[in-house]
């Protein structure tokens, strides 16, 4: 065909591939031509008609796919909530070394196996904020800030922070279950990692429900899992407990992004909050000792 009419004009690659499929299986010659402003499809003037009349059929059988499904997930909300998570990390650290008996502290509050299985159960908590030296702190601030504030612009500042630290608490306490005795470890990092796992469980099912986007759904856990390699096995790093977070953290992503249509209201918000406050100070209070 030397010369032709043009029936699409801005055309995607794909489109214009999808569309010359059509055409080509009804036996319709047509050109592909890149322009600037995309592909133009170019076919017989003689049959123009017909071939405009499959490609509105085949449109009509397959809808284009959406970016976003329904309304059960919701848009990002920018949040801070991660960088005041982060301050908090700091302000707990420079306290304990400026004012508190360091020892003693680690060793009333870290999550060490034996104690936590033993009943010392706020261990699992308290070791959440302690930190063994100031590059620990610095690695937990950067990934709290960052997963954090991802994790509360979609969930909320109240939901997201009750998840996150849920997700490190029962990482802990499975590390325990895991190790038995001899075994002690501190950090935010395993919440860190239970961040990485809500936000790769959302994100998977985010994809998982657009058609034609099930392969690509994978992408998020393969990434997730990825940077559980390469960020949590660092030497002296607690990789059964990052893997423990993780992994917590991707079922309570699922469970959020399975059974909630919409984002929890200011009221649900300050409830959660309260529960991750209460938690906090009932587990450092459980130690029986008063820092200072």
């Amino acid at each position: 065909m030397t010369t032709g009419i043009t029936i699409y004009k801005g055309l995607s690659k794909e489109e214009v591939e999808t569309y010359g499929l059509v055409l080509l299986s009804c036996g319709i010659v047509h050109q592909a031509v890149r322009m600037e402003t995309g592909w133009e499809l170019r076919v017989d003037p003689a049959r123009a008609d017909e071939a405009e009349t499959l490609i509105r059929k085949y449109q009509h059988e397959n809808p284009a796919v959406h970016p976003e499904p329904e309304t059960m997930f919701h848009d990002f909300k920018k949040s801070l909530a991660g960088v005041w998570g982060a301050l908090l990390l700091l302000a707990v650290h420079v306290y304990i070394y400026t004012r508190a008996d360091v020892y003693l502290l680690k060793n009333t509050y870290a999550a060490t196996a034996g104690r936590i299985l033993n009943g010392d159960w706020y261990r699992a908590a308290t070791a959440l904020l302690l930190h063994a030296n100031a590059m620990h702190l610095a690695g937990n601030m950067i990934g709290i800030a960052v997963l954090g504030s991802a994790v509360c612009s979609i969930m909320g500042w109240g939901v997201g922070w009750l998840m996150i630290l849920s997700s490190g608490i029962a990482g802990n306490l499975l590390n325990a279950i895991a190790y038995k005795a001899g075994h002690s470890s501190i950090g935010a990092s395993t919440a860190v990692f239970g961040a990485l796992g809500i936000l790769s469980a959302w994100q998977f099912l985010r994809r998982v429900r657009q058609p034609g986007q099930r392969f690509k759904a994978l992408l998020p856990l393969g990434a997730g899992l990825a940077l559980l390699g390469f960020m949590g096995s660092s030497m002296h790093a607690d990789i059964m407990a990052h893997l423990f977070g993780f992994l917590v953290g991707m079922i309570m992503g699922g469970l959020y992004g399975t059974a909630l249509k919409q984002r929890p209201d200011f009221r649900v918000q300050a409830a959660a909050l309260g529960v991750v406050i209460l938690i906090l100070v009932r587990a450092w209070m459980s130690g029986n000792i008063k820092p200072g």
